[in-house]
This record gives C-alpha cells, sequence and structure tokens, in this order.
C-alpha cells in the first residue's frame, strides 16, 4: 500500500476561530485517536494532505516535531459546496496491527450485451487488515454477465492476511434488465381514447318531455 510522509505541528488553539485560523493559512486541523491514549492536536500542510487523501487509506508517517507516528484516515470532513479540506481524523496505527477499513470495489469489462443495467449494492468492501498492508482496491471483472447475476462478498479474491468485516453473503453487486421503455403507439392509442370519451361526458342531459294535460 501507498506511504506517504507528512510534517506535523501540535496544536493548543482550540475551537472553531482556532480552526479558520488554520485554515486561512493553508493548513488543516487534525486529531489523532488510538491505542488508548489521549488525542493528540496536530496541523497538517492542506495541499499535501489532499493529495495524500487521494489514496483510499492512505497510511501516513508523521513526523510531529522530530517524532514519528503511523496513522490513517478514518474520518474526513470537506466544505459541502468548495470541497476543501475542513478536518480530519487519524488513527495511530502499528506494523502488524489489524484495523477495519473500507477498501473501494472497482469493476473492469463489459456486460453481456442486452442493455443490462450493473447495480452497486456496496462502492466499499469492510474488511480486517494489517494496518501497514491495506489494500488499496479490490478489482472485480463483470465481463460477459447477464441478468440475473450477483457478486457477493465472498467472491471477491482477498490477499493473504486480509479476511471479510461482513457476512459473506453480502450483496456487493448486481446484474438486473433494464426496464422497456413505453410503445408509443399504445400511448398515443390512450391518449385517442381519452380526448373521445370526453366530449360525452361533458355532453347536457336530455330535457323531459312537457306533461300532458292540466290539473283535474
Amino acid at each position: 500500500m501507498a506511504e506517504v510522509k507528512l510534517a506535523a505541528e501540535r496544536r493548543t488553539d482550540f475551537g472553531k476561530g482556532a480552526a479558520r485560523r488554520i485554515r486561512r493559512a493553508d493548513k488543516v486541523p487534525c486529531v489523532i485517536y488510538g491505542h488508548g491514549a489521549a488525542p493528540k492536536h496536530i496541523s497538517l500542510d492542506g495541499h499535501a494532505l489532499w493529495m495524500a487523501l487521494k489514496t483510499p487509506n492512505v497510511l501516513i508517517r508523521l513526523d510531529i516535531e522530530g517524532k514519528g507516528e503511523l496513522v490513517i484516515p478514518k474520518d474526513v470532513q470537506r466544505d459541502p459546496l468548495k470541497g476543501f479540506l475542513v478536518h480530519v481524523d487519524l488513527l495511530a496505527v502499528r506494523k502488524g496491527e489489524k484495523v477495519t477499513v473500507e477498501v473501494p470495489v472497482v469493476t473492469e469489462g463489459e456486460l453481456a450485451p442486452g442493455g443490462n443495467l450493473l447495480e452497486h449494492m456496496l462502492d466499499k468492501l469492510p474488511v480486517e487488515a494489517e494496518a501497514t498492508h491495506i489494500p488499496e482496491s479490490f478489482t472485480v471483472s463483470i465481463e460477459g454477465l447477464e441478468a440475473g447475476h450477483t457478486v457477493r462478498a465472498e467472491d471477491i479474491d482477498l490477499p493473504r492476511g486480509c479476511s471479510l468485516a461482513v457476512d459473506g453473503s453480502t450483496a456487493l453487486l448486481q446484474v438486473v434488465l433494464a426496464q422497456a421503455e413505453e410503445v408509443p403507439e399504445e400511448a398515443e392509442a390512450e391518449e385517442a381514447a381519452e380526448a373521445a370519451a370526453a366530449p360525452a361526458a361533458e355532453a347536457p342531459p336530455a330535457e323531459e318531455p312537457a306533461a300532458a294535460g292540466g290539473e283535474g
């Protein structure tokens, strides 16, 4: 898996005002959790962290003012409109330690002809893996798959030291029949029938004939 080295600075000021000042300096406020230790508050260079997070579950080797620490991203908060990093939670890990993470599932190939559709039930597969050997992604071939075919968690070829963190029968991908579009002629016929019925419904009722003879 990818490993990135980043220099970190300790934070002593907290709150929204302090966080805004950090972001104005093109840095990101972060918190390190794990191993039963008290949370560590740091800041990281915004661009360097943004580039590192392009790799899912990236292993980050931090240099915190001369002290090294291994972490992986656990919760990434971004601005909903502009997309810049707002805050990142990091999990402290050790070599050989196992962690539960979600690994992206990507597909390759083409479905069988016929206009079928591929439904993604899960975009990421939860697995337990060594913190320093987390797979970047799992690739699934959908070449030639026909409607009705389901790819389940147990169908994924996991690397050594990696195990499922969900039930093996969990569906990841499913091939379904494309819904047929309504035939235009049938729609036109229905509209014509409705138009023909409209005048009859709107016709005024017939007048009753006058009563014969006068009052007795």
